[in-house]
């Protein structure tokens, strides 16, 4: 039975997924508990039946004709398939079957149907594009014209929007296919053999005499899923099927208004997992009509660097702060570390391998070999997930300086077509490993949660042109070395004018958010996933993405008297009577038997240089202090205070964040 989620005026839908863990069930008909290794292998046995039927379904349909009768959306008498992937193969006529001395009930059959389905569908975007690319052969793959590009393009579906690294990634595909074949390939389903097919289950293409879950009247934090699963390998009869029921922890992400639907369960390293979907209302984010943004730069070292402005109802746009900066050098040089370890053990699989090719390993090697894979898929689960934590703590970083900021849209550079050459082999590398896209990924979730809008902008000249007059930028090396070329420090050409000189990565932000909220009214839904994206840039509306410079000091420091003198001999470091031992005073004050050392602040200072005080970087190479002490993520990744630590601090004079005093009223 469904439940239908009730939605006020300003909210909208939104579906999420949380990880749960299956620790342990109840057969219903012998009324026996079954222990977590129990219960992963009868999940095992239904996963092998469904696995299995799907992969002779992919194999039976993996081909251009069938992948697009099922991606046109009607069947062979013109009539519109439904949308559910297993009634759309059973209009089709395409029926999945188990063995013959396997009996399965039709709930089983319709998973098996609803995973090759899904998979066959996401073949035809492939398909389309491989077919564009062989019909507009380039002269030179390596390397295509102006014309060429264009050709591409046009005969791709959607070719306008797409990034060139996809276009690319195909035309190498191809060219590695004609080296081995020595002719061109007919598509994309005789280059690529049909996927493998993940062990799951995915109980939301089956109803309620297969699996249902429900809350717990008890306990609202806990849910009960009860599914049927077979008492063998392979079972003869329906009476080798038991219900089985299994009591979930809720994670606390789930909220408790939320509206629970069927999970997708999974075994993993001898542990059931369930990722449950659920339904809640949240704040609908608005595409236009937006006020104070975030905008957000990429980097290397500084991953990213964010900061907020407003647009004033006058179109002016100023700068709220500072802006603030995630550091995670510690953890990106543990990825490089991490990865070039990867290389050296695929290396002495590859050597094992050519070894192999002659004559059968010795048994020594062969068992070196298995402990090479075994060491290659352990360093591979690291990366993993330390990609993962990398990428989930940027994106709450994020999403706290918006909350933060009371920003209602989150802008990022569309860096999908990036391609990191000319820099060096190391440096060409970590840029192309990258997680920007779940980033991008992990932001749009959080964000859906609290009404932020979050908007992809084109990223040509964030980094070139001056934030204040758009004038191109001078880079150099560091404020304090103004001749040596470089490119983190940016400098302004326009002294008198504008004079704006910072970090590259700070004006990139401030250029970013001021290109969102200008182009705001051409705010766009991608088709394929659905986020907000703005395509191009327009010339008339550039030229009003500025942002008003700023007073570098509210505060006077111009000498109006004589510098008060200074004694030859120093203040003693104690004084001579101590003094009580209760604090008779604020609670700043000096402890017990201490002077105060530091030197009382004059009102005014002498009219002096004032700009940038930051010098360049040290010759002595650093070391994190996480990697010393041999610490983990958190000692490697470097980020202003969360927003909670903020908001109470806004009232008073010490604000982490920089925000400005416009946000506090």
């Amino acid at each position: 039975m469904k439940v239908k989620l009730l939605l006020t005026e300003g909210e909208t839908s939104r579906t999420a997924c949380a990880q749960a863990l299956l620790c342990s069930g109840v057969d219903e008909k012998r009324g026996a508990a079954l222990s977590s290794a129990t219960l992963a292998k009868r999940i095992g046995w239904c996963t092998d039946l469904v696995s299995g039927m799907a992969s002779q379904l992919l194999a039976d349909h993996w081909n251009g004709h069938d992948v697009n009768q099922l991606a046109s959306g009607e069947d062979a008498l013109g009539r519109k398939l439904p949308s559910n992937a297993w009634m759309a193969l059973r209009r089709l006529g395409w029926s999945g079957a188990a063995a013959e001395d396997v009996r399965v009930n039709d709930r089983i059959v319709r998973m098996a149907q609803e995973q090759a389905g899904r998979v066959l569908r996401s073949a035809h975007w492939r398909a389309e594009v491989t077919a564009g690319v062989l019909a507009t052969w380039p002269v030179d793959p390596r390397k295509r014209t102006t014309n060429e590009w264009d050709a591409v393009r046009e005969a791709v579906p959607g070719g306008q929007h797409l990034p060139s690294s996809v276009i690319k990634s195909r035309t190498r595909q191809v060219s590695a296919y004609v080296r081995a074949a020595s002719r061109m390939p007919a598509d994309v389903f005789e280059m690529e053999d049909p996927p493998r097919v993940a062990r799951m289950l995915l109980l939301a293409a089956c109803d309620g005499q297969q699996a249902s879950i429900a809350r717990s009247e008890a306990d609202p934090k806990r849910a009960l899923l009860r599914l049927q699963l077979p008492t063998c390998p392979n079972p003869q009869s329906y009476r080798d099927w038991t219900w089985v029921a299994c009591s979930i922890a809720l994670p606390p992400t789930v909220p408790a208004c939320a509206v629970l639907h069927l999970p997708t369960v999974r075994t993993t390293g001898g542990t059931v997992r369930a990722d449950m979907t659920y339904s809640h209302a949240v704040p609908k984010a608005r595409r236009t009509g937006h006020t104070v943004a975030l905008g957000v730069d990429w980097g290397l070292n500084t991953l990213l660097s964010a900061g907020a402005v407003r647009l004033h109802s006058d179109g002016e746009i100023a700068v709220l702060g500072a802006g603030a900066e995630f550091r995670a050098a510690g953890v990106l040089a543990k990825q490089h570390r991490l990865r070039r370890q990867s290389e050296h053990l695929h290396a002495k699989v590859d050597h094992y391998q050519r070894l192999n090719k002659g004559s059968a390993l010795p048994p020594t090697l062969a068992g070196k070999q298995d402990v090479l894979r075994d060491e290659i898929r352990h360093v591979s689960e690291r990366r993993s997930n330390l990609n993962q934590a990398l990428a989930r703590a940027a994106a709450r970083w994020v999403v706290d300086q918006a909350i933060a900021a009371n920003a209602t849209v989150i802008y990022l550079e569309d860096l999908r077509s990036m391609e990191a050459r000319g820099m060096g082999r190391t440096v060409n590398t970590r840029l192309s490993q990258a997680v920007r896209g779940q980033i991008a990924t992990h932001v749009r979730h959080l964000a859906a949660e609290v009404g932020v809008a979050v908007v992809t902008v084109p990223p040509r000249n964030t980094s070139k042109h001056c934030p204040q007059c758009l004038a191109p930028l001078r880079h150099c090396k560091a404020p304090d070395r103004p001749a040596t070329p470089g490119w983190k420090w940016a400098i302004c050409p326009n002294r008198h004018s504008c004079g704006w000189q910072g970090d590259r990565d700070q004006g990139a932000w401030r250029r970013i958010a001021a290109r969102g909220l200008t182009h705001q009214t051409k705010t766009v839904a991608d088709r394929a996933c659905g986020a907000m994206v703005i395509r191009s840039v327009d010339d008339k509306l550039e030229l009003k993405a500025v942002v008003n410079p700023t007073s570098k000091t509210s505060w006077d420091r111009s000498k109006t008297g004589p510098t008060r003198h200074r004694p030859t001999r120093p203040a003693p470091r104690r004084r001579r009577a101590p003094s009580s031992t209760r604090p008779l005073g604020p609670v700043e004050k000096c402890p017990e038997g201490r002077a105060p050392t530091g030197r009382m602040a004059l009102p005014r200072a002498a009219r002096r240089y004032q700009g940038a005080t930051a010098t360049s970087t040290p010759t002595i190479r650093h070391r994190p202090r996480g990697a010393a002490l041999g610490a983990g993520f958190h000692l490697h990744a470097h980020a202003s205070p969360p927003w909670w630590e903020t908001i109470k601090d806004l009232s008073s004079n010490v604000r982490s964040l920089g925000w400005s005093e416009t946000l506090v009223s």
